[in-house]
């Protein structure tokens, strides 16, 4: 059985390693698995509210990796190193598109319009925090108002559905929404990091990534090539109302330092929101929680 485990996070990067054979060129024994991001983790009926979801990406990190390389948030990843879940990757990140979406015919035009709106967000995940680092930035504390509600496939439902105002949105459900007219009233883009399983063998890690650094290169370089494989990445009861071809290139590896200070400030960030109740956060330091 392969011993190392790969999601492909909505991504493209794993699927052109894959086809390519990078991964296997690089000597490395593998399988795919199961991409939570396509799935609904929240059931909501057409007459009953909007449940409060309190479980995300931090949450699935906290009892542990469904794959040697898991991708979250850096603000997930970060907490969850502190935390000593695992070790924070420090010779790569990512970056993604993301922003607040509202309908086609929404009063929302401007990113001020979203003062007391309820934001759609996946708790203690890129969509939450990216969320709150955006608002911050243009709404008094007292008119930012967050709903936990979900994952990226719950918040594409729901947000098609018309059951929510606006959500914060990323990945492949994000490039549906726009096909749907959808509009983008907040960008929200942020840093996605790498978080390593203890049990990992660091030398298939290097050649997972060595690997992956391939497929940037091929991925920048002719990205209409492969936005086919998105169709693996996007539930298949919307393939026949989407056009692939009319996506971004999604999110974009970065092979640069995650450095102490980008660690030390983030986690000062969220201690100072008090984002993590007591049980949860970690007082690892950079040493420790980083792997460089």
């Amino acid at each position: 059985m392969p011993e190392f485990r790969i999601q492909s996070h909505g991504r493209l990067q794993e699927w052109i390693a894959h086809e390519k054979g990078y991964f296997t060129e690089e000597g490395l024994d593998y399988e795919f698995v199961h991409n939570p991001l396509m799935s609904d983790q929240v059931a909501v009926e057409s007459d009953v509210s909007i449940p409060d979801h309190r479980s995300g990406a931090f949450e699935e990190m906290e009892t542990g990796n469904a794959c040697e390389v898991g991708s979250a948030c850096h603000w997930a990843v970060n907490m969850a190193a502190s935390a000593t879940h695992g070790r924070m990757w420090g010779k790569a990140y990512s970056m993604t598109p993301s922003g607040v979406y509202v309908a086609p015919d929404s009063e929302i035009q401007l990113p001020q319009d979203l003062a007391n709106v309820p934001i759609g967000v996946g708790y203690h995940s890129g969509s939450h925090f990216s969320a709150l680092r955006a608002l911050q930035q243009i709404l008094a504390d007292d008119e930012i108002e967050i709903s936990y509600i979900g994952g990226p496939q719950d918040r594409l439902t729901l947000l098609l559905e018309g059951k929510v105002q606006a959500a914060n949105m990323f990945g492949p459900p994000m490039y549906v929404l726009e096909q749907q007219g959808f509009r983008r009233v907040l960008d929200t883009t942020f840093m996605i990091g790498f978080l390593i399983d203890e049990g990992s063998d660091l030398e298939d890690v290097e050649r997972y990534f060595r690997a992956l650094r391939r497929a940037q290169r091929d991925l920048d370089a002719e990205p209409e090539l492969y936005k086919h494989y998105y169709l693996r990445e996007v539930d298949e009861k919307y393939h026949p109302i989407i056009d692939v071809n009319g996506f971004g290139a999604g999110e974009r590896i970065v092979f640069e330092p995650y450095t102490r200070s980008v660690y030390e400030s983030t986690y000062a960030w969220m201690e100072s929101l008090d984002l993590f109740p007591a049980g949860q956060k970690g007082r690892a330091d950079y040493e420790s929680a980083v792997l460089v």
